[in-house]
């Protein structure tokens, strides 16, 4: 098949290690072992998958350079994420021309090698993946390893036992400890974190990956995926309350609301009986959890973490007056000379280190990553993929809400969940366009 001049693909043609195994692999290393392990020396950014998404992204630079590689035909998702990469230099640019401490200096570059791990993951997903049976496969390695983070968060919560420790690898180190128990409520209540960082990061990211795993339920082709990613969706159902955070619970329900219109009345009263059904294994599981959580949205007005949050104002509007185009640079604002961030809200910490320019390109990425999956929907014949859609609009939009609540991009596996949905919707919106031009650029496997 001529893909362009003196440029052809065959689509029989199969790779034992392309796109789709290597972002399964990354999934696995970041959804499965624990967050704080890096190679032995390196930063926060020196974990397993964020080293395989810096080489994804190498992959992905190098068939550009190619000419015999190059991938043929537009894609949206390069422009936009190219533009957030311009904005995110500039401010690096300027955090450099007002001179920076060695921490600042050294956190600068710490987002600049974690931005280049979040294109990665982006750019090799939106043009790599070959076509609908390999984005499923993806899928399928997500939901069913998001199910295993949530067994862990469950096993924490109801035993208080910590079970990421016997995951620690041969070789890696724990880099500032593993997440463990937080104290959350009056009534002897603590929260858990799973696999990730922080508490937080693992509401959300169970949150998000809630409605692809329905999606596995209802479309993958055997019968046992379908019903291990319904236990899945399940399971991570149940373990977004154990980390006690109002952030996973509004993601969670924000994600089901987006989905509803695509959902038939039976489908809908199904879920709403499933949902019954983790309220009581919730109840079961771990007592008083669901009554912290009703205080904890009751007395948001006397809430501690809430009045930290608002008090952060006046610091946002003196930095912002200060630089409001390009911020103080990226990742800049610390509240001690290690790594502590202030603001537990990433729009914000955006405006602070990126400015305006910063906060701009971002919500570009949402918003692009939404528009391509409704055009993706609207051009989508069969159900399956006019439902993955959908799902794939929830993750943008939980992103979005949820960047008010707590530094998100901060945390990478959430970071990194976002960019592997990011680079989905772009695979859809090639993966539907009407020209087989198009459809079908996709950079070579590694035979």
């Amino acid at each position: 098949m001529l893909l362009s001049q003196g440029t052809y693909g065959i689509r029989r043609s199969r790779s034992r290690l392309d796109v789709s195994v290597l972002l399964g692999i990354t999934i696995v290393l970041l959804y499965v072992l624990p967050g704080t392990l890096i190679v032995p020396n390196l930063t926060y950014a020196g974990r397993p998958a964020l080293l395989l998404a810096l080489l994804l992204f190498a992959w992905w630079c190098l068939v550009r350079l190619n000419p015999r590689l190059l991938l043929v035909g537009p894609q949206p998702i390069r422009w936009v994420l190219g533009i957030y990469l311009i904005a995110h230099l500039m401010s690096y640019l300027a955090g450099l021309l007002r001179g920076l401490p060695t921490q600042e200096a050294n956190a600068q570059d710490f987002a600049t090698l974690q931005l280049l791990e979040f294109l990665g993951v982006a750019l090799i997903a939106a043009d790599g993946i070959r076509n609908w049976d390999r984005l499923n496969r993806v899928l399928q390695v997500a939901v069913w390893c998001t199910g295993f983070m949530a067994i862990v968060g469950i096993i924490q919560a109801v035993f208080k036992y910590d079970v990421s420790t016997h995951l620690v690898i041969p070789g890696l180190e724990v880099k500032g400890g593993l997440a463990g128990f937080g104290q959350r409520g009056d009534e002897g209540q603590f929260r858990v974190a799973g696999t990730t960082v922080h508490y937080i990061e693992y509401s959300a990211v169970m949150a998000m990956m809630v409605p692809f795993a329905i999606h596995v339920a209802r479309f993958a082709p055997r019968r046992g995926h379908r019903q291990l990613a319904a236990v899945s969706a399940m399971l991570a159902a149940v373990a977004n309350p154990m980390s006690i955070s109002r952030t996973g619970i509004v993601a969670l329900g924000l994600a089901l609301l987006v989905m509803l219109p695509v959902w038939s009345w039976r489908l809908r009263y199904t879920f709403l009986f499933l949902g019954a059904g983790a309220v009581m294994a919730i109840m079961f599981l771990k007592p008083g959890v669901l009554g912290t959580l009703k205080s904890m949205f009751l007395n948001v007005g006397v809430d501690p973490s809430i009045e930290g949050r608002t008090n952060d104002y006046e610091l946002v509007g003196h930095f912002f007056d200060q630089r409001p185009w390009l911020g103080r640079g990226p990742r800049t604002l610390l509240a001690d000379p290690v790594r502590d961030t202030i603001l537990d809200n990433q729009w914000l910490y955006t405006l602070v280190t990126g400015g305006v320019i910063g906060v701009l390109a971002l919500l570009a990425v949402h918003v692009v990553s939404i528009a391509l999956a409704v055009i993706a929907f609207r051009r989508a014949t069969r159900e399956e993929d006019r439902h993955l859609c959908v799902a794939l609009i929830s993750a943008q939009v939980v992103a979005v809400v949820v960047g008010g609540t707590f530094d998100s991009l901060y945390y990478t596996t959430f970071a990194i969940s976002v960019a592997l949905f990011v680079g989905l919707s772009g695979a859809v919106w090639r993966l539907t366009h009407p020209a087989r031009i198009i459809r079908t650029s996709t950079v070579q496997g590694l035979d």
